[in-house]
């Protein structure tokens, strides 16, 4: 069977599950291509891409939003339009879909089933908690960005069938976990100045910022801003005392994983990210609107708190391989 992986490359999350999805496709003897979309990921994956697109890619602000007019100006019309006509949908048996554009028009505009494999799949589900303010412009993108014809998700938790818990890479649950005395901070929605401003404002904690904004390493009297890279970061939040981070999904799935702290701030504007604080609300893990001086008291009183959150993460990432392929193939 030859096979399509399309993977959304806004961000380092989808990456970064792909790591372990990989080698569980290729366990099954399957001629395996991999497609990559988008321009804002930090990580690279350890495995050939034969398909490396600028796709439709959202371009964090600065501000803990979406920068809306560089994403308009990166989102060349007739480029994308090329890139979805240059994919050769017709030679594959089967594209599995994690939240990647240009493959799911592709397959769309040629009536070709696909299956999206992804979070995003069980955001959209409506059995998931979701914000109490609606958003329909939002859920319409959400939507409609990547289309698929099957959907298999994956969240905080099970909420439903073909929903299943998060993929823990094996960089995480591989790694010696210790406590130390520092916080990971990966905020990449905001700006290392904004992040400087109000983490120097809680001088009695180490912060490891991790930045999308800055190449060069930055050490402060309690505060160090880092470039990002897939070993600096695991090893940061492995031996982290707690995660402050976006809600995203990977990330703080992975904090919650290793028993760390968390608290989360959802970008403005982003949908998906208000679904995700709504799930993580339902669990216990304290949430702030942004990242502003009226949200301090919060942030030292979860810096003080030794409150956890514990959750049941079996590595099952070869179960639901199994079962989407077996359901794929029965059409």
């Amino acid at each position: 069977m030859k096979v399509l992986y399309a993977i959304q490359g806004t961000g380092n999350g989808h990456l970064s599950r792909a790591r372990d999805v990989i080698p569980a496709l290729q366990k099954k003897g399957l001629e395996l291509d991999i497609l990559v979309s988008g321009i804002q990921a930090d990580i690279q994956i350890p495995h050939p891409v034969k398909y490396r697109l600028q796709g439709l890619s959202f371009i964090f602000g600065k501000q803990g939003n979406v920068n809306i007019w560089r994403t308009y100006l990166k989102s060349n019309a007739a480029r994308l339009q090329k890139e979805i006509k240059s994919i050769p949908i017709d030679n594959y048996d089967l594209v599995i879909n994690d939240f990647e554009p240009v493959s799911a028009w592709a397959c769309k505009l040629k009536n070709k089933p696909s299956v999206s494999f992804s979070h995003q799949a069980a955001v959209l589900s409506p059995n998931s908690p979701k914000p109490d303010k609606n958003d329909l412009m939002g859920k319409f993108i959400l939507k409609n960005y990547a289309p698929t014809t099957q959907q298999f998700g994956l969240h905080f938790r099970a909420y439903g069938e073909r929903i299943y818990t998060p993929i823990i890479r094996n960089d995480i649950r591989t790694a010696a976990t210790r406590e130390g005395n520092h916080y990971t901070v990966y905020l990449p929605s905001y700006s290392d100045g904004r992040i400087l401003k109000i983490l120097s404002e809680v001088p009695d904690i180490k912060w490891e910022v991790f930045s999308k904004h800055n190449k060069v390493e930055f050490f402060g009297k309690n505060i160090s801003i880092r470039p990002i890279t897939n070993e600096a970061f695991v090893l940061s939040m492995v031996t982290a005392k707690g995660v402050l981070c976006g809600a995203g999904f990977e990330t703080p799935a992975e904090a919650l994983y290793l028993g760390k702290k968390l608290m989360v701030i959802p970008m403005k504007g982003q949908y998906e990210q208000q679904c995700n604080s709504a799930a993580l609300k339902e669990l216990g893990v304290p949430v702030i609107k942004s990242l502003k001086n009226k949200h301090l008291d919060k942030l030292r009183k979860w810096v003080d708190s030794e409150e956890r959150i514990v959750v049941n993460y079996p590595n099952i990432t070869e179960q639901i391989i199994d079962q989407l392929l077996e359901e794929a193939v029965l059409g």
